[in-house]
């Protein structure tokens, strides 16, 4: 009983892992970018909700959809305003950009009074709902984060394999010269990729947010996302969410079984050991370049 709840909330955390780090996919996969930011987009979503929903007083499944909405929105806006002038610049360039903008938005958030320098609780309808089926004890809020992440997988993966507009992102982050001379709009694509990053950041902090509450600090959760990216391949979306659920399970069994201290570095172990193994990830592809 006790490994199969371990087990249970293994899988819901590295579900949120997942999500973080299919943002970190589908950004770079379209734009060959890494968004250092998404972990900050995730707790902006997450305060954005929040104040629909306790500030606005907004029924929960309205202030999601629209939370989701707005996010949406700002990350095209940061496409178009901060990404799109500084294209063709150095790779570095747009990392330390990125890293810019999580720590503007992570300022921004803590500057505002009352808001940012507290720690909030979302008003969830499953929040704090424990089920009991054959003597187990299961938190609502686990059940929730899991479902939801299968559900949305199945709605990326319809979205890439049956939509005029997936078939061309996919086109688009194989070469986008390619994708631009075939008159699909590379530029409008980046930023829908973009906006849709954001929207997922922002499922997950609304997942998040009844584990750890609503707080300017959340978004560090993005370090974690990272390696569960990298395990998984960092050009693959279902590595990622296979990546997030390794690491997930590997903190929930080192935080039970192992001494203080495990559980914060298993992740980055994990990373060493799999890049060792294979140096693309676990489902990335294997590129040569020819000099």
């Amino acid at each position: 009983m006790l490994t199969l709840q371990i087990l249970l909330g293994g899988l819901a955390q590295g579900c949120i892992y997942g999500l973080v780090a299919l943002g970190f996919v589908l950004i770079y996969k379209a734009t060959e970018t890494i968004n250092f930011a998404q972990g900050e987009l995730m707790m902006l979503g997450a305060f954005v909700c929040w104040a629909l929903i306790d500030v606005l007083k907004l029924h929960f499944v309205a202030a999601v959809v629209i939370g989701l909405l707005l996010m949406f929105v700002f990350g095209v806006i940061v496409e178009r305003a901060l990404l799109r002038p500084i294209l063709g610049q150095p790779a570095f360039t747009v990392v330390m950009l990125t890293f810019g903008l999580g720590y503007m938005v992570r300022g921004a958030i803590a500057m505002v009074p009352g808001v940012g320098t507290e720690t909030h609780v979302l008003s969830a309808p499953y929040r704090n709902v424990m089920l009991r089926p054959g003597g187990l004890v299961l938190p609502a809020e686990q059940l929730v984060v899991i479902a939801s992440t299968l559900a949305l997988a199945g709605a990326l993966f319809a979205l890439f394999r049956y939509t005029r507009i997936g078939i061309a992102m996919q086109a688009a982050s194989q070469n986008q010269l390619a994708a631009f001379y075939m008159g699909i709009p590379v530029k409008r694509l980046n930023g829908l990729v973009w906006g849709l990053g954001a929207a997922v950041a922002t499922l997950a902090g609304l997942l998040l947010a009844p584990f750890t509450f609503v707080h300017a600090g959340m978004g560090f959760i993005g370090l974690k996302a990272f390696p569960a990216a990298v395990i998984g391949g960092f050009g693959s979306m279902p590595g990622a969410i296979v990546g997030g659920l390794i690491v997930g399970l590997i903190e929930s069994f080192a935080g039970f079984y192992l001494p203080e201290g495990f559980k914060d570095i298993a992740a980055y172990v994990a990373v060493l050991v799999v890049l060792v193994i294979k140096p693309n990830g676990l489902f990335g592809e294997a590129t040569r370049k020819k000099v």
